[in-house]
């Protein structure tokens, strides 16, 4: 029933109101240099290349594709930890990137992080009290300085720790209790979106499911809003009410779970899908893999048009020449079909694919 209501929700997304953080051709260029003492500019690497997608209130995006596509630059981007070459990032409708000094810190202490690795995401040489306690040095209007300790093991409680564990140091913690704890970290500010950059990816199979049912429960409690990031397909699917699969730094398709993952129409999400290993003999019958050829294209040197081009079975002379665009595909727009959603692809169409639930 649960899953039920969060599909129902999902597809709702347009009775959500305005979204709380819309993306707007977004870019990030790293440049590449030669020489030592006298650099020169031969190029840059395009690690984002145009990306949009919007974030409501409540809800949880996920963003999924192959090492290399964008997803952690497109995470440091929201955080502002890298700074974008150019586009929009509209928190409440107004542009972050244009902010400094004060109303930057305030728009920081809205959106928080949590990080990939939990071994190295935690000062090692800091108590868990001092990391967590940290935050409330550069938002001391959040909690009073007598009331640090308090809030601390407040937090550690609300995560599943013994708040008696206030001081013990990282190395003492499993690597599910320190994803904890910079979970509890996140939380400290009271924030309205988590951007989680593969939080789950570094943990064992059953610490996974704990830390995400720990995560969704938070969300309830708190009205949290999740950009969740990796690379497993079923976790994305489980925890997540909207898609977004990126590709060479460009985002292929968006939609709901069920959009992306029963009525796939960008050739790219169909073949990632294919991949997923699927545990039941009998539903592995008549299954098609769908192999793709040749490597992922250098983000420094990508193809022109169509990213995928180079790669993709249904590439013709216009996927070359323009770069299609990411929106709903002309014979879907209007109809109640799950194939009306956006897709980057000029020849989208929906296939049939079967995979690990």
């Amino acid at each position: 029933m649960a899953e039920l209501a969060k599909k129902d929700a999902a597809v709702a997304v347009q009775d959500r109101g305005e979204p709380i953080l819309q993306v707007r051709n977004l870019v990030k260029h790293f440049p590449l240099t030669q020489g030592v003492l006298f650099k020169r500019q031969i190029g840059a690497v395009k690690a984002v290349d145009g990306v949009d997608f919007e974030l409501y209130k409540g809800e949880t995006l996920g963003i999924v594709g192959e090492s290399g596509c964008g997803k952690s630059t497109v995470a440091k981007l929201l955080m502002l930890l890298e700074t974008p070459t150019s586009g929009e990032i509209l928190y409440k409708g107004e542009d972050i990137t244009r902010l400094s000094g004060k109303a930057l810190k305030e728009v920081r202490r809205n959106i928080q992080m949590v990080f990939q690795d939990p071994y190295t995401s935690l000062n090692p040489r800091m108590t868990v009290g001092d990391i967590i306690g940290e935050t409330f040095e550069i938002h001391p209007e959040v909690a009073p300085k007598g009331d640090r300790r308090r809030k601390v093991q407040e937090l550690l409680d609300v995560v599943g720790l013994n708040p008696e564990y206030i001081n013990r140091y990282p190395h003492q913690f499993s690597g599910g209790q320190r994803q904890r704890i910079g979970i509890a970290r996140g939380l400290a500010l009271n924030p309205e979106i988590i951007i989680c950059d593969e939080p789950v990816s570094a943990l064992d199979v059953s610490v996974q499911a704990q830390v995400i049912n720990l995560m969704e429960k938070l969300q309830d409690e708190y009205d949290l809003s999740y950009i969740f990031i990796a690379h497993d397909l079923s976790i994305v699917r489980h925890i997540s009410d909207r898609v977004g699969v990126m590709y060479l730094g460009r985002m292929a398709e968006i939609g709901t779970d069920a959009q992306i993952y029963e009525h796939p129409t960008h050739p790219y999400t169909q073949a990632l899908l294919s991949a997923v290993p699927v545990p039941d003999p009998e539903a592995r019958e008549g299954r098609e893999r769908i192999i793709l050829t040749g490597d992922v294209p250098s983000p420094a040197n990508p193809p022109s048009g169509c990213r995928f081009r180079t790669r993709c079975w249904k590439a013709q002379d216009k996927c070359a020449q323009e770069t299609p665009l990411l929106a709903i595909p002309e014979r879907f727009a209007g109809t109640d079909s799950l194939a009306a959603h956006p897709s980057a692809c000029h020849f989208a169409e929906e296939k049939d694919v079967i995979h690990a639930a």
